[in-house]
């Protein structure tokens, strides 16, 4: 997650960081060859323990999480089964030292993503509340519409919710003027490829497109039968779009990926934040993307475009429009969407705003 490796450098001077993580990628047979397996490793301004699938049984976590002084336990994701459930039911049972603990949703209960698998959420959430896994915590909400969201689902249960938003990159390399190329738009779509990131409503609109477009889908497949229905869509594109499935692309790359292209497709059905969104604008890359992030306001801003998913007809005349940009149009359209990337990096104070969620927490101040 880039937030907590971006958490860990901003914050790292001040806090000690000790992330508990597993030893592979999603969906990944083997470890990663370069880390030492069920062992703390130092990374950055952190140290990290890359636990093996053995390792994250309840009482093995448990044990990892007790041998591990700490002051506040941070838990990333709301739903996820292994790294908030089991550390939350080791609390509960007394496995753990008690401690301050902290949720942070990431997005999680934003309307469209909480709309998907409603009723199994909807069960796990009943069933979490009666055995007590929520009591004392603390929510860190990423923005203020999150604080909405994290109340609408959990209502009384979240009774201390703390707006800390998201940390940047320290440092983004200086995007300069660049023409658009001759031929079709260059679009990019790069995330998960789950129901969520909501790819085929992507090719939907594009098949409404009249004008010559370039698509490059970027991303790990994490949900083999939703890919199986983002092909079918992918076949039905009109003769006037191209696109091709790129696979997954290192962060290292991501932004000479985003500076490769003309826009940045992303419809997602919610996040807390959206680093991506960031990353191609640091490149330099307008962003189209869903009104269900805390990125809005872009047209007023003169850096992309932020629609309901209901307005589907605009999206397809957005895309319309950047494929008439002329080059000076475009390059210009380019360094102003770096500049507006670059004014949010370097506001302070977001990260003050994380070092007094932690530090509250540790000294149970409110």
């Amino acid at each position: 997650m880039r937030t907590l490796a971006n958490m860990a450098e901003h914050l790292g001077d001040e806090l000690d960081f000790s992330i508990i993580a597993t030893d592979r990628d999603h969906n990944d047979e083997q470890p990663y060859a370069q880390v030492r397996v069920d062992q703390w490793n130092a990374l950055g301004k952190a140290r990290v323990f890359y636990a093996s699938p053995r390792s994250l049984s309840l009482t093995r976590l448990a044990r990892i999480i007790s041998a591990t002084s700490h002051d506040v336990l941070y838990l990333n994701s709301f739903f996820d089964p292994v790294f908030t459930l089991r550390p939350l039911l080791a609390r509960r049972l007394g496995l753990i030292p008690a401690r301050p603990t902290v949720i942070a949703p990431r997005g999680e209960f934003s309307q469209g993503a909480f709309a998907l698998r409603s009723s199994k959420k909807r069960a796990y959430m009943l069933l979490a509340g009666l055995a007590g896994l929520y009591r004392d915590l603390a929510w860190q909400a990423s923005s203020t519409y999150e604080v909405e969201d994290i109340r609408a689902a959990l209502g009384a249960t979240a009774q201390r919710v703390e707006v800390a938003p998201d940390l940047l990159p320290l440092a983004a390399a200086p995007v300069t003027a660049q023409p658009r190329q001759q031929g079709p738009l260059r679009i990019c779509f790069l995330s998960r490829i789950t129901p969520k990131k909501n790819l085929d409503f992507l090719l939907r609109m594009l098949a409404r497109v009249r004008s010559p477009v370039a698509l490059q889908i970027f991303g790990p497949i994490e949900d083999a039968a939703y890919w199986s229905s983002c092909e079918a869509l992918l076949r039905q594109l009109p003769a006037n779009v191209s696109a091709r499935y790129a696979g997954s692309v290192e962060h290292s790359r991501v932004g000479q990926v985003m500076r490769d292209h003309d826009l940045f497709f992303f419809p997602t059905h919610g996040e807390n934040f959206g680093h991506v969104i960031l990353e191609a604008m640091l490149a330099g890359c307008p962003v189209l993307i869903s009104d269900r992030t805390p990125w809005r306001e872009l047209e007023r801003h003169g850096v992309g475009w932020d629609l309901p998913l209901a307005s589907e007809q605009r999206f397809v005349e957005v895309i319309e429009h950047c494929s008439r940009l002329s080059a000076a149009d475009y390059e210009s359209l380019r360094l102003r969407v770096a500049a507006y990337a670059s004014e949010r990096l370097a506001d302070r104070s977001v990260v003050d705003a994380n070092l007094r969620l932690f530090r509250a927490l540790a000294t149970g101040s409110e």
